[in-house]
């Protein structure tokens, strides 16, 4: 039945393209014969399709449905797209476990009545009704913006994390709303700034920035900067690039640098890659000793990382509480980066294009652009003219 329908469909559409019948119908039986050995009994291959008057009906939607159950749960030679998918990944589908520091905002019906509140006066004001029906009302931004910070920001910024990938490869089957907002700036006039996923050049990241946050007196923080996709010999290895542990107050700068800042290095022609910041909150002041890198070492092996490792040897002292991320790919000043910086040779990867196809040639060929010969012509260059 199944082959009679895609017969049928081909024959259809021969019909309304204006194709030979005979000719479309050989082509589909020849790619029906193509088909590499028996798969296996497929579907309703018992059912005799030219005579449908014989099959065994139903009599009822509940002995329809117990059939219907019976088949779903016997055992078949095929594979569903879940299957192939839990085949692939087998933790797909599984709930992640929050890390993150707890929510700590107002409950829904205290906003709910401060903001009746808010819309009952401004239905009193005749200021705000004379403005409005004027067209003369502005609305502050500033005023929007903290409004939204204050609302939605965070839950904004997980769904570009977890869009990006970020969770998922520095934090297995676990994620975290980011409750602290970071300031990143480079440059002298902080002209780049990093934000949720923006594109930066090494050039702009070549100098360590300036980082500040909002932070309690007294708390102590740790600041890490991390890139998921420059590992050149391990597809899910890390290089760290930037950590400081133990920030007082909200400045970066402030805190004890156990690795220096190292420029990104995206090697050339890998594309995008991606720099994440995750800030860290302290319960109490870390012995970073034990786990702390050479500050200033430069060598690849030892910038060797692992985000999850790292959090969890210290997981009982702190807490992911801020995340923010760029993007960037290879200009020139990475290939000072390799030889200056990491005294190494710069790796290059290129795309081994493969040659391009001609078909036969033909000896009349018909309806082909006027150039036709020339893509059979001996050497590179073409020769122009009428043929």
């Amino acid at each position: 039945m199944a082959l009679r329908m895609v017969c049928l469909s081909a024959l259809r559409t021969g019909t309304d393209l204006g194709v030979n019948n005979a000719r479309t119908f050989g082509t589909t039986a020849n790619l029906c014969r193509r088909r590499v050995g028996p798969l296996g009994p497929m579907p309703n291959e018992d059912i005799d399709s030219t005579n449908l008057e014989s099959v065994e009906k139903y009599r009822s939607y509940t002995r329809y449905l117990k059939r219907a159950d019976e088949a779903m749960n016997s055992p078949a030679w095929w594979k569903t797209y879940r299957q192939y998918l839990n085949q692939e990944d087998p933790h797909h589908g599984e709930e992640k476990v929050d890390i993150g520091l707890p929510h700590g905002r107002a409950p829904r019906a205290k906003e709910s009545r401060e903001r009746k509140k808010i819309v009952k006066e401004n239905r009193k004001s005749l200021e705000l009704e004379r403005a409005t029906r004027l067209q003369t009302f502005k609305i502050p931004m500033e005023r929007v913006e903290a409004c939204w910070e204050e609302t939605s920001w965070a839950y904004h910024v997980k769904r570009l994390a977890d869009h990006h990938g970020i969770y998922k490869d520095l934090f297995p089957r676990a994620y975290f709303v980011p409750r602290v907002k970071l300031c990143i700036s480079y440059g002298q006039d902080n002209s780049a700034q990093v934000h949720h996923g923006n594109h930066l050049t090494p050039t702009e990241a070549a100098v360590a920035p300036q980082v500040t946050f909002e932070a309690e007196e007294g708390s102590l923080w740790t600041l890490l900067l991390t890139s998921p996709d420059e590992h050149l010999q391990e597809s899910e290895g890390e290089y760290l690039h930037w950590l400081v542990g133990n920030i007082p107050g909200g400045v970066a700068q402030s805190g004890e640098e156990l690795a220096s800042y190292l420029p990104p290095f995206p090697a050339k022609g890998t594309g995008f890659q991606r720099f994440i910041y995750v800030l860290f909150k302290q319960d109490r002041r870390i012995d970073y000793r034990a786990h702390e890198p050479n500050r200033a070492c430069v060598s690849l092996a030892e910038r060797s990382f692992k985000t999850v490792e790292f959090y969890r040897s210290h997981q009982d002292s702190m807490t992911p509480a801020g995340l923010a991320f760029f993007q960037c790919q290879w200009d020139p000043s990475v290939t000072n980066t390799f030889h200056n910086t990491l005294h190494m040779k710069e790796p290059v990867f290129e795309f081994v294009r493969p040659p391009v196809y001609h078909p036969p040639q033909v000896k009349y060929p018909h309806r082909q652009p006027l150039r036709y010969l020339d893509r059979y012509r001996e050497g590179h260059k073409p020769t122009f003219g009428i043929y």
